[in-house]
């Protein structure tokens, strides 16, 4: 793996998101019985905001996406989707560090939510999150801040289009 960099992502990406977001949700959602191709869709449609979002890419390949935004101080993953193909290479922990430098970094907590009984759950709670809530279908984690000395280069800029050049 290169370094993991982050492109910009524009609305024009929806569809490509989409069947991202479906293949790497789809064997977590069968085993809740909750698979929906059309809820799928209507449930990225009401909350993608590509200004907040990125392509996660290993040199020009695009190997997964994340939406990232903030409410009352906390940084919220709001996505994570790494596309099955690329799952288990450590392009999660990749990214998950770029996001928790950040966080360090500006002193913020940061908040997710996973659906229970993904696999996600265990890779959250490695990079330690902890369960604040649950729902009937989700779990609610977060993690506090870490303490750092001096500056962490690295952050959640992006460059131009889902090509990832």
């Amino acid at each position: 793996m290169d370094t993991l960099k982050t492109e910009s992502v524009t609305l024009d990406d929806f569809e490509a998101v989409l069947r991202l977001r479906i293949a790497a949700m789809r064997e977590s959602l069968v085993k809740l019985g909750r698979f929906d191709p059309r809820r799928a869709r209507m449930r990225l449609a009401d909350r993608f905001e590509p200004e907040h979002s990125a392509w996660l890419c290993d040199g020009e390949v695009a190997v997964g996406f994340w939406m990232v935004t903030e409410s009352d101080g906390h940084i919220i993953l709001d996505h994570l989707y790494i596309h099955p193909r690329f799952q288990g290479r450590g392009y999660g922990s990749a990214a998950m560090a770029l996001l928790l430098e950040r966080a360090d970094r500006e002193g913020k907590e940061v908040r997710l939510t996973a659906l229970k009984k993904s696999r996600s759950n265990d890779f959250y709670q490695r990079h330690g999150f902890v369960i604040y809530d649950e729902e009937v279908y989700d779990n609610h984690y977060s993690r506090s801040a870490r303490w750092i000395s001096g500056g962490i280069s690295g952050g959640l800029g992006g460059g131009g289009g889902n090509n990832c050049s």
